[in-house]
């Protein structure tokens, strides 16, 4: 019979939430993102409980984790190629122009993918969500100078793999 009890959903939280934060956190790099998605999928397992079987329940915790991890950066792709197209459309621009745009943000998209999660985290916020570094510091609960410190290596990383022609 599916389903799980408060108490065996206690004693799982207690066994795998470390082991699933880990896992997380390999795939993203970001200690906080990965509590937090680590969490998340131990929510979604206590919403579905009635449903879901004990002797699975390790292995669908993994997979939820891991989907979650896709859905947040594909997420973030989807804000980086929607703030490119908003900003691309505001202007007449030459064919060649074009595409000499599409090769560079093909190259830009490539090596954000490359950057660290917290790097890649404070760039986006800055430069697609317009945070300023004051508000990514209280958003991510850091400071105002690792969030330059981020902001520094993101941009040092991305003007040494990116060959930028004027």
């Amino acid at each position: 019979m599916p389903g799980i009890e408060k108490r065996e959903f206690i004693t799982l939280f207690n066994e795998m939430f470390q082991p699933v934060k880990n896992y997380v956190y390999y795939k993203v790099g970001d200690i906080e993102v990965a509590e937090d998605i680590a969490q998340d999928a131990f929510t979604k397992v206590w919403e579905k409980r009635s449903e879901i079987r004990l002797k699975t329940v390790r292995s669908l915790l993994y997979t939820i984790a891991s989907n979650l991890c896709k859905n947040r950066f594909e997420h973030q792709q989807v804000v980086f190629e929607f703030a490119n197209n908003y900003n691309r459309n505001k202007w007449e621009v030459s064919p060649e122009f074009e595409l000499e745009l599409k090769e560079f943000n093909a190259k830009l998209q490539l090596e954000l993918g490359r950057l660290s999660e917290k790097n890649r985290t404070v760039f986006l916020m800055n430069r697609i969500d317009g945070f300023t570094y004051r508000e990514i510091a209280e958003n991510l609960e850091i400071s105002v100078k690792a969030v330059e410190k981020r902001m520094k290596n993101a941009l040092t990383e991305l003007k040494k793999t990116i060959e930028y022609k004027l």
